[in-house]
């Protein structure tokens, strides 16, 4: 077979040679295949991958939900505990007309635990996100059991009322603001009680979600 003589117009590929129709048609279809591949088949694999992924993420969303949903009545159940240990906190909260008879008793349990007040100033009211702190610096002079005594009677006031900031140091025998100059102790502190503030902390509590 003379290649020379071959007529290579397309439109004469119907007069070809057997063997040049044969080697045509497997160049044909392996263009084809190529084309199919490289722009149907490649582009598929990738969309199926990313739906693979997709799949993937959504599957573990899935049982995340799942697991919460199982837990969702403990969940429930604590807070309504939350809940409720919250309000028995705010019941124990002075309002602000409690408060002048709060400091009275908190005077009156130092006095009668046996200490000397070298000290009693309220300071300004601080506030917080749903209550507001009343601080109170406090200086006392006493033996070690009265100073148990007074923080021990703090913590049996019905209204919430909490100690920092303590230091004790002793006295020194010659010291005049001693008691008896023997034995005694100085506390400074600052105790601090709370209140729900002017608009009250069930206005600014949190509301729970879904209405409920």
């Amino acid at each position: 077979m003379n290649l020379s003589e071959v007529n290579w117009d397309i439109n004469a590929a119907g007069s070809w040679p057997t063997p040049i129709k044969i080697i045509a048609g497997i160049i044909i279809s392996l263009l084809v295949v190529i084309a199919d591949v490289y722009y149907v088949s490649l582009p598929q694999l990738d969309e199926l991958e990313v739906l693979e992924k997709d799949e993937e993420a959504l599957k573990t969303a899935f049982e995340n939900k799942q697991r919460k949903a199982i837990n969702l009545p403990d969940y429930r159940a604590q807070l309504e505990q939350i809940e409720s240990s919250l309000g028995e906190m705010l019941k124990q909260m002075p309002t602000k007309a409690e408060v002048a008879n709060l400091l009275v008793d908190i005077s009156q349990t130092g006095l009668a635990s046996g200490l000397e007040f070298k000290l009693f100033q309220p300071s300004g009211e601080v506030r917080k996100e749903f209550y507001s702190e009343l601080p109170i610096n406090i200086q006392v002079v006493g033996q070690y059991e009265e100073l148990g005594l007074f923080v021990s009677g703090l913590a049996s006031l019905p209204r919430i009322v909490t100690v920092h900031n303590v230091n004790i140091a002793p006295m020194g025998k010659s010291d005049k603001d001693a008691k008896d100059g023997k034995g005694s102790l100085s506390m400074s502190a600052i105790i601090k009680t709370y209140n729900e503030g002017e608009d009250g902390a069930a206005k600014d509590k949190p509301k729970r979600r879904g209405g409920q």
